[in-house]
């Protein structure tokens, strides 16, 4: 995006679809049922879910920075009731990605080995310090990043503490299981974003994950999620006894429903990414046999006119040899001819 370009979409930001005066300008307007209501209250998944491992791709409803900023304006006069949209919006969404993480806990309980529920106390002892190792050194980096050394440095005092136990708990573990079996990864789900994490994984993984765009996209959701259901959910009752309920659901029906949708559109990527991947696996060789023949090719070539050039240089010192030996015969036959 150009330096235009941004300057534009921050205008729009702030000033909305009229900002030159034209009423016309846009034919959507921000009340169209085919603009995105969780975007407009900035909580839309698609939008927030990016460029990571989860990205739901490009969100079907309309995105738009200044449709945002007019009902921005429009909802000091109005309540459009978009808050109680956008949380049924989050609640499917998370309702489903919370499925998805209760699946992933089975998958891993039938593939790790059990254990007794002392060693599963003492490994999820491990699990819980690593992991507020690796929220604390996010955090920290964080506050570093942003010239607060003075907080980071208390952190990383904090972090020196946590590390310290950890070393202890590992020690207990350790000791109540076969080496063999403490050899082997044991994973856990995060109970944010639902990717695992691995008793054995060092603070700098940890730190990359619970300071990475995904562990935090998910935890923006549902701690927007927590505060829509404390504005909007009373909001929702009343939504519900004035009886303008029938037009809510019917605008809620044609939203985005949720995970199910990030399920989908992650297996479509997974598919995608398989495709490319055998396509290069599988790519014909006959490009790698033109270049090799091409590189022969001009390897023949060179010799040849190494060679060319190498007789060349031979005929014109044989050429030269002739005349030099022809001028020394006619000195001798000159010199007999005097005497």
């Amino acid at each position: 995006m150009s330096a235009h370009d941004q300057m534009r979409a921050m205008l729009d930001q702030l000033m909305g679809t009229a900002r030159n005066g034209e009423t016309n300008r846009y034919s959507v307007k921000f009340y169209d049922s085919k603009v995105c209501k969780s975007f407009l209250l900035g909580c839309c998944p698609h939008e927030i879910l990016a460029s990571t491992r989860m990205d739901l791709g490009e969100c079907p409803k309309v995105h738009d920075l200044a449709l945002r900023a007019d009902y921005e304006n429009a909802s000091k006069n109005k309540d459009y009731y978009y808050d109680v949209d956008a949380m049924e919006h989050l609640q499917a969404f998370i309702a489903d990605c919370d499925r998805r993480t209760e699946a992933a806990k089975k998958r891993l309980a039938e593939t790790q080995e059990e254990l007794t529920a002392e060693v599963a106390a003492k490994a999820n002892a491990v699990h819980e310090l690593a992991e507020e190792i690796g929220k604390k050194l996010a955090k920290a980096e964080a506050l570093g990043e942003a010239g607060q050394v003075e907080e980071s440095m208390k952190l990383m005092s904090e972090i020196e503490e946590f590390r310290s136990k950890k070393n202890r708990a590992e020690q207990e573990y350790r000791s109540s299981i076969p080496a063999s079996t403490y050899q082997q990864q044991k994973l856990r789900v995060c109970e944010v974003c639902s990717a695992y994490l691995g008793i054995h994984d060092n603070d700098i993984r940890l730190a990359d994950h619970f300071g990475g765009k995904l562990h935090l996209g998910f935890l923006a959701i549902r701690e927007k999620l927590a505060e829509l259901e404390k504005t909007a959910g009373p909001r929702q009752k009343e939504l519900r006894k004035t009886g303008r309920d029938r037009d809510h659901e019917d605008r809620s029906r044609s939203r985005y429903v949720g995970g199910r949708e990030l399920d989908r559109r992650s297996r479509a990527l997974a598919r995608s990414r398989e495709r490319k991947d055998s396509t290069r696996d599988q790519r014909p060789t006959e490009d790698r046999k033109e270049k090799s023949e091409g590189r022969d090719r001009e390897q023949r070539d060179r010799r040849r006119s190494s060679d060319r050039n190498r007789r060349s240089r031979s005929r014109d010192r044989s050429r030269e040899r002739d005349r030099h030996n022809d001028r020394r015969r006619r000195s001798r036959s000159r010199e007999r001819s005097r005497r």
